[in-house]
């Protein structure tokens, strides 16, 4: 019986010890932490965009240079450059639906850009 005592007293405590040393805290403001931002005030126009346009503007509130990354749906990566100013030549995309990887200030964003 007294066994018994001893086990149960001991799997007790390794349930608390255990609980309390897998358990999750949401630490705030930790430099490690990794906390969801955004490119503030990102732009993308016009979207979707219309046959025969060449361009689109990708505006955003600090404008800081950014690097631009276009995949497909299938997710292979077909365009890639460095913007310095607002606009983005597309003219050698055809018709479909991609990803735009946008990345401004070490912050990175993906909206989906649409040619008809």
């Amino acid at each position: 019986m007294r066994k018994n005592y001893l086990i149960i007293t001991f799997l007790f405590l390794a349930f608390i010890i255990t609980q309390q040393g897998f358990a999750q805290s949401s630490v705030t403001g930790a430099p490690n932490s990794q906390q969801s931002q955004n490119i503030e005030g990102l732009s993308i126009y016009p979207n979707p965009v219309t046959e025969g346009s060449q361009v689109i503007y990708i505006t955003s509130k600090k404008n800081f240079t950014k690097n631009i990354e276009i995949y497909n749906v299938l997710g292979k990566q077909i365009y890639t450059t460095v913007l310095t100013g607002k606009e983005l030549n597309i003219s050698s995309l055809s018709t479909g639906v991609y990803i735009l990887k946008i990345t401004e200030n070490k912050i990175s964003e993906t909206r989906k850009l649409v040619i008809k």
